[in-house]
C-alpha cells in the first residue's frame, strides 16, 4: 500500500495493460478489475491511475465542481453530437486509457467526429480524445495542474481545459511539442468562442452565486 495524491493510492501490481490506442479485452478487464478490487472505490469515490500500477482515489465531486462541469457540457451543446450538434461527442467523466497503463477519468472529453465517427461501447474506452477539461477543486487540483494537465499532453490530448469554480477562470491549454502552452483565458463573464470549438459561449453561469460573507471563498 503506499498513499499519494488527492486520496490516496495503492500499488496494483501485475496490471496488463500497455501504451498505445489499442488494447485487449483481457487488458480492460486488469484495469476494471484493479479498480473493482481496490476497497476504496466505492459508489461515492471514483479510481484513476495516474501512475502506472498505482490507483489513486478521490470523493465525488462537490456542488460547485458538478455545477461547472453541467454548465460547460450544456455550453457545448451546438457542438455535442451526443444532442443532435456537429462535430465532436462529448462525454461527462468517461473511463479513458492512456499509454503506460494509465486511467483517467476526466470531467469532460471531446472526441472528433471526424476522426472518431462513432464512439466503441467499451469501458474504459481505449481512444484518447481530442480535448479534456478538467474542473479543478480543493481535493484534485494538485493533480489536475502537475500530473493530470502534462499528462495529457504527453499522450497526444491537443487541448486541455481547466476550469477553476474558485477563481471563476477557464485556462485553455494547446499541446505543443507534447508540452502544455496556455493559449487563452476567460473569466468571469465573458462570452467567448474558446478553442478547440467555434461557438461562442457564456461563462458566467459556470459559477454558483458567491456567499455573501465569502465571495471567493469554497463553495
Amino acid at each position: 500500500m503506499r498513499s499519494a495524491g488527492t486520496g490516496g493510492a495503492r500499488a496494483c501490481g501485475g496490471l496488463g495493460v500497455t501504451s498505445g490506442r489499442g488494447s485487449t479485452c483481457s487488458e480492460n478487464a486488469d484495469v476494471r478489475r484493479a479498480l473493482r478490487t481496490d476497497p476504496r472505490v466505492a459508489e461515492n469515490v471514483a479510481g484513476e491511475i495516474l501512475e502506472q500500477g498505482v490507483v489513486r482515489t478521490v470523493s465525488r465531486p462537490g456542488k460547485a465542481h458538478r455545477h461547472a462541469a453541467r454548465q460547460c457540457l450544456h455550453g457545448l451543446g451546438k457542438v455535442d453530437a451526443n444532442v443532435g450538434g456537429a462535430g465532436w461527442w462529448i462525454g461527462q467523466e468517461a473511463e479513458i486509457r492512456f499509454p503506460g497503463g494509465r486511467l483517467l477519468v476526466p470531467a469532460l472529453a471531446g472526441f472528433r467526429v471526424e476522426r472518431v465517427p462513432e464512439l466503441p461501447d467499451e469501458n474504459p474506452l481505449t481512444i484518447l480524445p481530442d480535448w479534456c477539461c478538467e474542473v479543478l477543486s480543493p481535493r484534485t487540483a494538485r493533480d489536475d495542474v502537475a500530473v493530470k494537465l502534462p499528462l495529457y499532453a504527453r499522450s497526444g490530448v491537443t487541448w486541455i481545459w481547466l476550469v477553476d469554480p474558485r477563481r471563476r477562470w477557464i485556462e485553455v491549454f494547446e499541446a505543443v511539442d507534447h508540452q502544455p502552452a496556455l493559449t487563452a483565458v476567460a473569466t468571469e463573464d465573458a462570452r467567448v468562442a474558446l478553442p478547440p470549438f467555434g461557438e461562442e459561449m457564456a461563462v458566467g453561469p459556470f459559477w454558483l452565486p458567491a456567499p455573501a460573507d465569502d465571495e471567493g471563498g469554497e463553495r
